[in-house]
């Protein structure tokens, strides 16, 4: 059911996770609107993919809050969970089923009644829905993984480097309905490396470095305040080293 009332759908307080001595993520705090199209970016090693997996709740916080919807996602996780769908650098899918049957097993499992052929058709997969998925290439993989997380109609969707390794259309497909979610009021969290990507489809982004947030705010507003005339200049000033 729609959290037509929650304004905030993702909200993180003083999140830290620590490895031994290493501050993968160190005392970020952020929220995120409902129907937000967020991008979180960061130099390789920053703790982008940590901070999606704790949001996620697959690592448990060495301090922190997280909430999705209003719901700690440690207190009551399966209820924050039926809000998320998350799409990971390298899904998992089974290859030994085909598309038809991988997205009513996940309809099962989230107990909705939803068989997918509507979601294969938009992402242009309905005529191989009867091919087993180990036949896929790289991309066709991927936007199954799509279907698969937006079949129970997720509100938060959480997508951690969707375009690797996508062919042009694909990445038009991915982009377009993208989009298209978040104009209907689905939140995105996005974490890529590609800053033309975030430029063009964020309506905020979220600079992390070394663990920390350290620049919060649209493209246009960042590069106001550091007189940068490229995002890509910007970037680099936030994050070199030194």
């Amino acid at each position: 059911m729609p959290l037509v009332k929650i304004k905030i759908m993702i909200e993180i307080e003083n999140l830290s996770k620590h490895f031994g001595r290493t501050k993968a993520v160190d005392q970020i705090s952020l929220q995120i609107k409902k129907g937000e199209f967020f991008c979180f970016l960061g130099p390789n090693g920053a703790g982008k993919t940590t901070t999606i997996k704790l949001i996620c709740g697959l690592l448990k916080p060495t301090s922190g809050l997280i909430k999705i919807g209003g719901i700690d996602i440690r207190k009551e996780p399966i209820l924050a969970k039926r809000l998320l769908g998350y799409i990971p650098d390298q899904p998992y899918l089974y290859e030994k089923l085909t598309p038809t049957e991988l997205l009513r097993f996940i309809a099962d499992l989230y107990g909705v009644s939803d068989d997918g052929q509507k979601l294969l058709y938009l992402f242009e997969m309905a005529e191989y829905k009867h091919t087993l998925i180990e036949e896929f290439s790289h991309g066709m993989r991927q936007r199954i993984a799509f279907c698969a997380t937006l079949i129970h109609f997720p509100e938060v969707i959480v997508i951690d480097e969707p375009m690797v390794g996508l062919d042009p259309k694909s990445v038009y497909l991915v982009k377009r309905i993208l989009k298209e979610r978040s104009k209907e009021g689905v939140t995105i969290f996005l974490s890529t490396h590609a800053l033309s990507l975030a430029e063009e489809l964020s309506d905020r982004v979220g600079i992390i470095h070394k663990g920390r947030l350290i620049a919060d705010g649209s493209v246009e507003d960042l590069k106001e305040i550091s007189k940068a005339n490229k995002f890509e200049d910007l970037f680099l000033e936030l994050t070199q080293e030194g």
